[in-house]
C-alpha cells in the first residue's frame, strides 16, 4: 500500500485523507490533474501511475440543485455516478484497492428506520440515485477480481477544503447564524447521523490497513439525531444564547425530498466516537 492516489484531493475530506496517510507516498489530484469524466484520461494516467490504492473523494453534492436543472442532474450523473466505475475499472487494471464513498440518501428512509451495510436500497431524491448508480458502478467489477470498499457516510462536517467550491458545513453556517440572530428555526425532522472528516480520513486508514473482507461498510459517529437536536448541542457547547424553534420541513421547502430517517448503522467495523465529542474536538480547533 505504499502508493496512493487521492482523488478529490482539495476538499473537505481530500485535506483531513492527506493528513492521515501522511507516511505513504500519497499523489493527490484533483480537478486540474485529471478529469475523472473522461474514461480514457482516467484509464492512461492511472495505468501509467500505477498505484496500489486509488481513494475517490470527489462528488457532486448540490442535493437541490440536481433535483431542479438537468445540466445540474446531467453533472451529478457523471461524477457521482458513471466516474467511480471509470476508477473501479482502471483499479482493476492495474491490480489496486478502490475506496469509494457513498451516502445514506441511497435510501429512502420514508419510514423510522435504520439502515445496515446490506439493508435495500431505494433513493428519495435524483442525489441519491446518482449516488446509487455509482455504487452499482463499482460493484461491476467485482466479479472481475475488483479490490474495493465502499464507504457510506452521513451529513459530513469539519475544516473547509482547499477548493474554490468547497462549500462550508451544517455547523459552519449555524455557528454564523447564531452569532448574528436573536433566534433561529431549525428542522426538527430527518433524523440520522453526522461523519466527521478527520474521523472519516483515520477510519479509510484504519479500514485499508486491516484484514477486512472487501464490501460495503457504513462510517458514522455514534448518536442519530434531527438538525435541531444537532443544533441545542453545538450552541451549548459553544455558549451561544439564542433562542431555536423546532420546526418541520414544511417551513423551509426544497426541491429534493430528505429522508425522514437515515440512520446509518456500522456492524462491521469499529465504531466511531459520539458526533458531540466530534463537535466539541471541531469547535476547540476554530
Amino acid at each position: 500500500m505504499n502508493k496512493i492516489l487521492l482523488v478529490g484531493a482539495q476538499g473537505n475530506l481530500g485535506g483531513q485523507l492527506k493528513k492521515v496517510f501522511a507516511k505513504y507516498d500519497v499523489y493527490s489530484w484533483d480537478r486540474d490533474e485529471i478529469d475523472i469524466a473522461n474514461r480514457e484520461q482516467v484509464m492512461k494516467k492511472i495505468t501509467d501511475l500505477e498505484p496500489n490504492v486509488i481513494i475517490n473523494a470527489a462528488a457532486y453534492n448540490a442535493v437541490d440543485k440536481c433535483e431542479a436543472d438537468e445540466a445540474e442532474l446531467q453533472a451529478a450523473q457523471t461524477i457521482n455516478g458513471d466516474a467511480p466505475g471509470f476508477l473501479a475499472e482502471a483499479a482493476l487494471e492495474v491490480g489496486a484497492t478502490l475506496i469509494h464513498y457513498s451516502s445514506d440518501y441511497v435510501f429512502n428512509g420514508e419510514v423510522t428506520e435504520e439502515f445496515r451495510e446490506d439493508a435495500q436500497t431505494n433513493p428519495i431524491n435524483k442525489y441519491g440515485e446518482t449516488k446509487l448508480a455509482g455504487e452499482k458502478n463499482v460493484l461491476r467489477f467485482s466479479d472481475q477480481g475488483l479490490k474495493y470498499f465502499i464507504v457510506r457516510l452521513s451529513k459530513l462536517f469539519g475544516p473547509k477544503g482547499e477548493s474554490e467550491v468547497a462549500k462550508p458545513s451544517f455547523f459552519d453556517v449555524m455557528l454564523k447564524l447564531g452569532r448574528e440572530r436573536e433566534s433561529i428555526d431549525v428542522v426538527n425532522e430527518e433524523r440520522s447521523c453526522f461523519t466527521y472528516s478527520p474521523d472519516l480520513a483515520l477510519w479509510t486508514k484504519k479500514l485499508l490497513e486491516s484484514d477486512s473482507t472487501f464490501g460495503i461498510y457504513h462510517f458514522v459517529n455514534e448518536g442519530a439525531c434531527t438538525w435541531y437536536e444537532s443544533v441545542l448541542e453545538l450552541y451549548k457547547m459553544a455558549d451561544i444564547n439564542i433562542r431555536v424553534n423546532a420546526v418541520t420541513s414544511d417551513k423551509f421547502p426544497r426541491p429534493a425530498k430528505r429522508p425522514t430517517c437515515s440512520v446509518l448503522v456500522n456492524t462491521k467495523f469499529e465504531k466511531m466516537r459520539s458526533y458531540q465529542d466530534a463537535l466539541k474536538e471541531y469547535l476547540s480547533q476554530l
